[in-house]
């Protein structure tokens, strides 16, 4: 083992990983507000809305994320729209997330039962303070770990926008294995910190969704 190779490439690794973890958080974010939206259109829009954001998450739910990122950096420019890399890897992760988002965001507000949207209404609540202060606080806990997943998908897929030269963690990997020749260790390295990362955020959401969950624990003694 190269501890040498790891040693020299840390700082530029180190600059990748924050890089990947930029980018990764603005993905995150746009997926979540993009899905949310598309799960409250599919429960609510016109018939001829509805289908075409079916449409549009059968097309995106069928494609590899590798096509996604193709099409928006090699095809575009065909039509006079060229996206810089860090814009093509925000726009490809949000396109390929937010339907899974808004589906996840669907079904656990689906789930609950018609006497809660009744209950508002009698109560005379209005839309924000269903969501607010009924729907929310029930559905948070169910949507919390399949959305968990999700997002530590979207960092492991981060990965592949090296491919069309973001700059980010696997990018500075192959810049440190041009540098050192030392392969096994540099992708050795950064194996270790995906599983740290997705180890870290995991475990966080796991204690999370324990304290939200608490009051059903106790309702049960």
């Amino acid at each position: 083992m190269d501890w040498q190779a790891i040693l020299t490439s840390l700082p530029s690794l180190g600059d990748g990983m924050i890089a990947t973890l930029k980018l990764c958080l603005i993905a995150a974010f746009c997926s979540l507000v993009w899905g949310g939206l598309m799960a409250l259109l599919l429960m609510r829009a016109s018939p001829f809305w509805l289908r075409l954001l079916n449409l549009y998450s059968g097309l995106t739910l069928a494609l590899p994320l590798l096509v996604v990122i193709y099409l928006l950096y090699f095809v575009l420019p065909e039509y006079d729209i060229t996206l810089s890399s860090p814009v093509v890897g925000v726009l490809a992760l949000t396109l390929y997330y937010a339907p899974y988002i808004a589906q996840v965001i669907r079904s656990a507000i689906e789930a609950l039962p018609k006497g809660q949207w009744e209950a508002c209404r009698v109560l005379g609540l209005s839309r924000s303070e269903q969501l607010r202060d009924v729907v929310l606080p029930q559905t948070l806990p169910q949507m919390l770990s399949p959305l968990v997943g999700l997002m530590i998908g979207l960092i492991k897929d981060s990965a592949l926008l090296s491919i069309v030269s973001v700059q980010e963690f696997m990018y500075a990997a192959k810049q440190a294995i041009s540098d050192t020749y030392a392969p096994l260790e540099i992708y050795l390295t950064v194996a270790l910190c995906y599983w740290l990362l997705n180890s870290l955020i995991d475990w966080l959401a796991r204690g999370l969704e324990s304290r939200m969950t608490r009051y059903r624990r106790g309702m049960q003694h």
